[in-house]
């Protein structure tokens, strides 16, 4: 009788250890696994992501400890790293306590919405829809960041983000929007009210002085080349923004007749800054902005052996002998566009 009891007893232990602590997450060789649960799943959308994705060893025995934990009345969503070694009762602590694992990733450079919400939307459980709703809602924009559908983008700044993964369209803005009044320091603000430049203006400049160059070194210059023209009411006659307004970033030799096109980001037809970004300005470019060289040029073209400089002018007629040495090496390369 009592070895019946013992035996009786031992299984019963091994029964609740199967189930409660026995390690139940299937091990992959290509790392841990994730559990995504959308916003609103029930128990069984979450047992069925389960089974779809082989996540679990024995998902019978989770299912029994969730009922028996009441964790059907208090799915939460969320993106849950799974790694070998855990059981069910450690596993519902997690999923009941929301510990998800956030969403780490870097914002490239972009220069259209759709690019932008091409990188958020397979990050976040928004989607894309949404986001492009939200970025094309004037009222909205107004109403939460006072800006439009044409500045916007200037609220995003390239770089390192971290998201929890059920992290709604508004969120995120939000968000964006809370990183970009980071950047925006008091001494910043100092820096662009002496430059007369709003912070969507400086965003708006230093886009246009990250498509001249990827030269650090170069980047203040350039800047201070158009804020001269700028403040002497010249054009700013900046070859990216006419690349934007006749849609094509591919070309490498603007033609005269690219320079009649009617629009508002012309600056050869238009005077000032365009009236939103070309392109996201990241921290260096936006800096060169606020901290511009001091000098008296007011020209500057790309050096005729593709350095990726560019070589700097105070008066038109050096400019027109630094641009005929350029134009003379694309005619060497029969480069016509």
């Amino acid at each position: 009788m009592l070895a019946f009891v013992l035996v009786a007893g031992g299984m019963g232990l091994y029964a609740a250890w199967r189930v409660w602590w026995k390690p139940n997450v299937a091990v992959s060789p290509f790392g841990p696994a994730y559990l995504y649960i959308r916003t609103g799943s029930s128990f069984q959308a979450v047992l069925d992501s389960i089974r779809r994705q082989d996540l679990l060893i024995d998902t019978e025995a989770f299912a029994w400890l969730a009922e028996h934990r009441e964790y059907p009345r208090q799915v939460r969503p969320g993106r849950y790293r799974l790694e070998g070694g855990l059981g069910n009762d450690a596993l519902l602590d997690k999923l009941m306590n929301g510990q998800q694992d956030t969403v780490a990733f870097e914002l490239n450079a972009f220069k259209y919405k759709p690019q932008l919400v091409g990188q958020i939307a397979p990050q976040i459980e928004a989607d894309s829809a949404k986001l492009r709703a939200l970025l094309q809602d004037n009222s909205f924009l107004r109403r939460r960041y006072q800006l439009d559908t044409t500045t916007v983008l200037t609220m995003f700044l390239p770089g390192p983000y971290r998201f929890l993964w059920n992290t709604s369209a508004e969120q995120f803005l939000d968000s964006a929007a809370a990183v970009h009044r980071r950047f925006w320091t008091p001494e910043r603000r100092r820096r662009a009210d002496s430059l007369q430049l709003s912070p969507v203006q400086v965003h708006v400049l230093a886009s246009i002085v990250q498509r001249e160059t990827a030269k650090p070194e170069d980047k203040p210059i350039i800047a201070g080349v158009y804020l001269n023209r700028l403040r002497q009411g010249m054009r700013l006659q900046a070859d990216p923004t006419l690349l934007w307004a006749i849609g094509n970033f591919g070309v490498r030799r603007v033609l005269n007749k690219d320079k009649l096109v009617d629009s508002p980001y012309n600056t050869y037809k238009r005077k000032g800054l365009p009236p939103g970004p070309i392109t996201s300005a990241n921290r260096q470019s936006l800096n060169a902005v606020l901290k511009p060289a001091t000098h008296d040029y007011l020209f500057f073209c790309a050096r005729p052996d593709f350095s990726g400089y560019s070589d700097f002018a105070a008066t038109y007629a050096e400019h027109r002998r630094n641009a005929r040495r350029y134009q003379r090496t694309l005619d060497s390369l029969k480069i016509r566009r």
